[in-house]
């Protein structure tokens, strides 16, 4: 069971897209992983959203003009994905298991983005499977961008994987750091809790 599951309880996708609409009302950016992913391949760049939540990155990418798929694990929030955007190709997939010709998908992503501290809330002990399933989902050259926390001040869970041990998952599944930085708006990563990793294959 993934810690993402022990976590959500009884938490619904709809919940989850509540809190994100209330911080959007309140004037707060919940746009910045999309930026950022923007600003890392052109538009009609094909993007593997993995661990895609309730679509908040994949539909504001769609809506940027890229083309996205959305893969997740969670059935109530993908039904809030299809909801909100039922036009765009959702997926239920385990990511330690997660195949594009199974989905019936072709793989050669330009991007794939792991965004909300989706490493680690995989179940213990498939981060390393799981980096290299969407590292195989990438066309060569491509790039893999993850954003997750490092401490409990930026965990809902207890830490449980350490940068260098992140790296080492993305080397052994042909992946070299490109840049780092501390925050979706790309400040510059200062050894903080968390941080906003680029590997391209």
């Amino acid at each position: 069971m993934s810690r993402w599951t022990d976590l959500a309880g009884k938490t619904s996708g709809e919940d989850y897209a509540a809190r994100f609409e209330t911080l959007a009302r309140s004037g707060e950016d919940v746009h910045g992983e999309a930026r950022f992913c923007a600003a890392l391949v052109p538009p009609g760049a094909r993007v593997l959203d993995a661990g895609c939540g309730t679509g908040r990155v994949t539909i504001r990418l769609a809506e940027l003009g890229y083309d996205c798929v959305g893969v997740d694990l969670d059935a109530s929030m993908l039904a809030v994905a299809r909801k909100q955007a039922p036009a765009l190709p959702w997926f239920q997939a385990d990511l330690a298991e997660f195949d594009p010709a199974r989905l019936g998908l072709e793989a050669g992503f330009d991007l794939v983005v792991a965004a909300g501290n989706v490493i680690p809330l995989l179940s213990s002990g498939t981060e390393s499977t799981v980096v290299e399933r969407l590292s195989a989902a990438l066309r060569p050259g491509g790039l893999m961008v993850a954003g997750f926390g490092l401490d409990e001040a930026h965990l809902p869970v207890p830490p449980s994987l350490t940068l260098p041990e992140y790296d080492d998952c993305c080397a052994a599944s042909g992946l070299t750091l490109v840049d780092r930085f501390a925050t979706w708006d790309a400040d510059p990563y200062d050894g903080g809790g968390y941080a906003v990793s680029v590997h391209r294959r």
